[in-house]
């Protein structure tokens, strides 16, 4: 049975956000197979078959070797082509699903993308970023309404040191408008980011906030009802288990 346009625009945007490090050994190991397996799988359900041949092509000449003449080149090649699968898939769905891309170099779009995703919560915002920064406050956070709780959820080992200060200040400002609690997972134990609206509906972006499109393109994409609701339930089990930033 073919997939709905929006179930294909929901799992090119997944597949781009998960993709490993094609550049260093990434695609070398059984998750990095698996990977490319779906990626040439979703590509070729985009509709394009050159992209197709294409990317199967182009995937079994990536080298173990990352300073082999070509494996670069190679690596840029298949990018290309799932986010032009992605751009394909975009025009077949509804407006309002639209504007998952956010081109590299291009600021304003990622935060307009980011606070679109915020627009829809009426109580509580959950981020998952690894490599959470003061930046993630000062200028995404910000765009969450007047009255909505925040939780951020970072790893103990990959946090960035302005993000304990940020806090700090945000919290003599807003204790009582913007709630904010920030929570420190175990080192290496997240391996997603996130936006979870309402403990419903969740935003997977392929990047962390701070550095989100400056070197690369990147997409924010909404799960599925069935993904969204098993990520809700992980992260809420480890943002317990996880203890707060002071």
């Amino acid at each position: 049975m073919p997939m709905t346009p929006e179930a294909l625009y929901i799992q090119l945007g997944q597949i781009i956000t998960e993709m490993p490090d094609l550049r260093n050994h990434g695609w070398n190991n059984p998750m990095g197979q698996q990977w490319l397996g779906r990626a040439a799988v979703l590509v070729e359900a985009a509709g394009d078959m050159a992209d197709a041949i294409n990317f199967k092509i182009t995937a079994q000449g990536l080298s173990s070797n990352a300073y082999v003449p070509g494996h670069d080149s190679a690596v840029q090649r298949m990018t290309a082509i799932l986010y032009q699968a992605l751009a394909r898939a975009e025009m077949r769905v509804p407006a309002a699903s639209r504007n998952g891309f956010i081109p590299t170099g291009e600021p304003y779009t990622a935060l307009s993308a980011v606070a679109r995703a915020f627009g829809g919560s009426s109580h509580s915002i959950f981020i998952i970023d690894p490599y959470a920064d003061a930046n993630l406050l000062d200028e995404y956070v910000l765009q969450a309404g007047e009255g909505v709780s925040i939780r951020i959820l970072a790893d103990a080992q990959g946090v960035k040191p302005g993000l304990a200060p940020a806090m700090r200040r945000w919290l003599t400002q807003f204790s009582t408008t913007r709630p904010l609690e920030i929570h420190l997972a175990p080192a290496r134990t997240l391996h997603d980011r996130l936006i979870i609206v309402d403990g419903t509906t969740v935003w997977s972006i392929g990047q962390s906030f701070n550095a989100l499109a400056t070197r690369s393109p990147t997409a924010l994409v909404k799960f599925d009802e069935e993904t969204a609701a098993l990520k809700v339930a992980a992260y809420d089990q480890l943002w317990s288990a996880s203890p707060a930033l002071t």
